[in-house]
């Protein structure tokens, strides 16, 4: 009988370490000195197995738009969530992830986005999690230096059926002293001024470069808008999987 090797999904993720590096990944991007820092293993081990899960396409990588030296590490759930499939598969027939999923929320989960002007990656985001939470959520967005909401923001949401032209953009302290259930920072700089919010709300960072920050017109840049919504798009389906399968917390709205 001819060996049967473990699909590629068991073989990047066996490792203990590889899985607490994916883990700490699905709950925020990180840079390698934080991830080091929470798992207490040296720089040096924790980039190889980085790397090994970069390799194989689980993880990816993206310079810090505040500081270039710095890399972000984060996980592409999709392709985690298609070689899961994948490895029931090659068991047996009947195995694959759970359809239903169960819910256990009693109150709409807060959410607050953040970026830096608040013009376009934390309205998209605000946006498409409201038309794929529902009642499940209520959902924000701010930036620390607030501009005009930008076109191809509006223009990328009303390609997915939803209109915010006639959003404002919101500085986050006015939010200073509400309460959320998760706050998402979605850009490298406004994460290291994000102030902390009562009730101890889970923070997750998403390092999502700037559309409005592409050299061009607005329909040069087009296709940056419309890149950032699909990513975020991805990764709010897998946030919204996340909050309807946990159980409310108490937490007011002020």
């Amino acid at each position: 009988m001819s060996a049967v090797s473990p699909p590629t999904l068991f073989r990047l993720a066996g490792h203990p370490l590889r899985w607490q590096l994916l883990n700490e990944l699905a709950q925020s991007d990180g840079r390698v000195r934080e991830l080091c820092n929470r798992l207490g293993e040296p720089q040096s081990l924790v980039s190889y197995h980085l790397g090994r899960l970069r390799a194989g396409g689980l993880v990816s990588t993206r310079r810090s738009s505040r500081d270039r030296r710095d890399v972000y590490y984060g996980l592409d759930l999709e392709r985690f969530g298609e070689l899961l499939e994948e490895s029931g598969a090659a068991l047996h027939p009947g195995l694959g992830p759970a359809r239903d999923r169960p819910r256990g929320r009693s109150r709409p989960a807060r959410v607050l986005f953040l970026c830096t002007g608040n013009s376009a990656r934390s309205q998209i985001a605000q946006a498409i999690l409201e038309q794929l939470g529902g009642e499940s959520v209520q959902a924000f967005s701010a930036g620390s230096h607030p501009k005009p909401l930008h076109p191809n923001a509006v223009r990328a949401m009303e390609e997915r059926g939803v209109d915010i032209s006639r959003r404002r953009s919101t500085h986050l302290e006015e939010f200073g002293r509400q309460r959320f259930d998760y706050v998402i920072s979605l850009c490298d700089r406004v994460r290291e001024v994000c102030p902390e919010f009562p009730g101890n709300p889970q923070t997750i960072h998403w390092s999502i470069p700037d559309p409005a920050a592409q050299p061009g017109g607005e329909l040069e840049t087009y296709p940056a808008f419309e890149r950032t919504a699909a990513v975020l798009e991805a990764r709010i389906r897998f946030l919204v999987r996340q909050i309807e399968s946990k159980p409310t917390r108490e937490v007011t709205g002020t």
